[in-house]
């Protein structure tokens, strides 16, 4: 796995990514790190929204496998096909930290495990995208 930085084009500013105050701090193949504020992100009951979590999860991943798929393919792409994520603690101020981490980069498929923190670095979910890989 390499950790050089390669340029993702065309990373979306607007939609979902805006809506949710998503902020992208970096991007390789291997690793993505962004943020995201829990206020404005949160259910009835005041406690950051799971579906919150999993937007964070699955746009880190998916950034991470499109620098993935550009080394391979300058015209690829990357789409999720299988998110799954388990909440073991929850938020109500902040701002929350996810870190998208490789598992697999190959050809067709990359898989990844994405840890979302509090501030004080508590795990709050633990996350595994896949994306399958293909040219545009």
């Amino acid at each position: 796995m390499s950790d050089a930085e390669v340029p993702v084009l065309n990373v979306p500013t607007d939609g979902l990514i805006a809506r949710m105050g998503i902020s992208i701090l970096k991007v390789t193949p291997d690793i993505a790190v962004g943020t995201m504020p829990v206020e404005g992100n949160t259910q009835p009951y005041g406690l950051l929204h799971g579906g919150a979590s999993a937007v964070l999860a699955e746009t880190l991943g998916s950034l991470a496998a499109m620098a993935h798929v550009l080394t391979l393919d300058p015209d690829g792409i990357a789409v999720g096909v299988d998110l799954n994520i388990t909440h073991v603690r929850s938020a109500r101020t902040g701002t929350v930290t996810a870190t998208a981490t490789a598992i697999h980069l190959g050809r067709t498929i990359a898989s990844y495990e994405v840890t979302v923190e509090d501030d004080a670095g508590a795990r709050l979910a633990v996350a595994r995208l896949t994306c399958a890989l293909r040219s545009r």
